[in-house]
């Protein structure tokens, strides 16, 4: 059993110790604000300044200080409120003025949240930074969907991929992603799900592999929608789904109905 000295650590009066002229980048997870971490939930409470993206949940916002003054610097699909460089140069800026900057991302900063640009330019500015690590949208919207991303009956292996590359297209390694008994887990992939499940079937893949999009996931507003390859796009179009979303592609898609266990329209 812990001890109570091992649990000193959650007491609630620790504080952040949030520094002025740093700037934290800290994961917000998918969305539940119970799913913060401890460092996070205290840095959100030292801060006097908080850069957010888009995809960090209401309920989370709603958490933060009234005084703690906010840079709203979300993306959305061809409507950047503020280009990369733009962000960058805010953060810098507001970590010269000895502002004690949270850098508030949507999952984990380090995956494909764009957190090693920004520490890059940290870095050439002599800026001080930490980076917070948080549940990355994959786990947190498997778990909350009843989606096993690994399992030992269906997958040896789960692998991340951004459905939308940088110059815009979805030029990705088909061969390798087509094998059998892996889960893979789109981010950003969307508005090219049917290019995406094409490829995928193309490339080896039988159309009746088990795929599902996630909107929202981990909220009161959680979607889950349960199809295959061959008909995945067809489904999410007919249900009107939009970004921001999740698609997990493989056989422990199969799973799901069995394992759910979050129900949000039923109020769990």
């Amino acid at each position: 059993m812990p001890t109570s000295d091992a649990l000193a650590c959650f007491a609630p009066q620790k504080p952040a110790q949030a520094r002025p002229g740093w700037v934290y980048l800290v994961g917000a997870g998918p969305g539940d604000p119970e799913l913060l971490t401890l460092r996070a939930a205290r840095l959100l409470l030292e801060a006097d300044a908080l850069v957010y993206d888009n995809l960090v949940s209401r309920e989370i916002l709603d958490g933060v200080p009234a005084h703690i003054e906010r840079f709203y610097v979300g993306k959305k699909a061809s409507n950047h409120s503020l280009p990369q460089e733009g962000i960058n140069a805010l953060l810098v800026r507001l970590a010269q003025a000895g502002r004690k900057v949270v850098r508030l991302k949507g999952g984990d900063p380090f995956i494909f949240g764009r957190g090693g640009e920004e520490v890059e330019e940290l870095v050439e500015a002599g800026i001080p930074f930490e980076v917070i690590p948080g549940i990355t949208a994959a786990a947190g919207i498997g778990a909350y969907s009843g989606i096993p991303l690994t399992h030992r009956d269906h997958a040896q292996s789960c692998i991340f991929v951004t459905g939308h590359l940088k110059d815009g297209s979805v030029n990705l390694d088909w061969d390798m992603l087509a094998r059998p008994r892996q889960t893979l887990v789109f981010y950003m992939g969307i508005t090219q799900l049917r290019e995406i499940c094409a490829k995928l079937v193309s490339n080896g893949l039988p159309d009746s592999t088990p795929a599902a999009v996630v909107r929202k996931g981990t909220t009161l507003s959680q979607k889950v929608l349960v199809s295959d390859l061959a008909r995945l796009a067809d489904d999410v179009a007919a249900a009107g789904i939009t970004p921001p979303a999740l698609t997990i592609v493989g056989s422990v898609v199969g799973l799901q109905e069995r394992l759910a266990w979050f129900h949000p329209e039923d109020g769990q």
